[in-house]
């Protein structure tokens, strides 16, 4: 292990980031950075949402830009985040505010059709993206598999 990192494929980024959720790399959590986390989670819902309609909308290549942009921005605030929350709650809130929030600018902006089942699964998104937040507390990786261990 060198500087507190196991070495060869685990001390690689992306091996981190992709395995989190089973409580390898997890730094500590604190108050402030679990903040802090939840933050760059709700920046990267927007921003997807804006990348999302550019996959949809672009024509020129300035769109296409902005388009790439925003995607590069989005998947940078997921990384942030996964570095206090886990992945897999990270994961299912952006995609939970994606995914309504795409249908609610396609509903307001570009006039889609919309149903009244569909808004009760937008409410079920919802509810669940909420319930996520409310049951992911700091006590969720003390008790991560890996955790501690020497």
């Amino acid at each position: 292990m060198v500087g507190g990192r196991p070495g060869g494929l685990m001390g690689c980024p992306a091996f981190l980031i992709v395995y989190r959720g089973i409580g390898v790399g997890y730094r500590e959590q604190n108050k402030k950075g679990s903040q802090m986390a939840w933050i760059y989670v709700i920046l990267a819902g927007n921003v997807e949402v804006f990348w999302v309609i550019g996959l949809r909308h672009s024509t020129t290549a300035g769109h296409w830009i902005g388009t790439v942009i925003m995607i590069i921005f989005s998947f940078y605030f997921i990384i942030k985040a996964c570095a206090n929350l886990p992945s897999g709650t990270v994961y299912a809130v952006f995609t939970g505010m994606g995914a309504t929030g795409v249908v609610l600018i396609d509903l307001l902006f570009f006039k889609s059709e919309f149903s009244t089942v569909q808004l009760l699964f937008i409410g079920l998104i919802i509810t669940g993206v909420v319930g996520i937040k409310l049951t992911t507390g700091s006590g969720d990786k003390a008790s991560s598999p890996g955790r501690g261990e020497g």
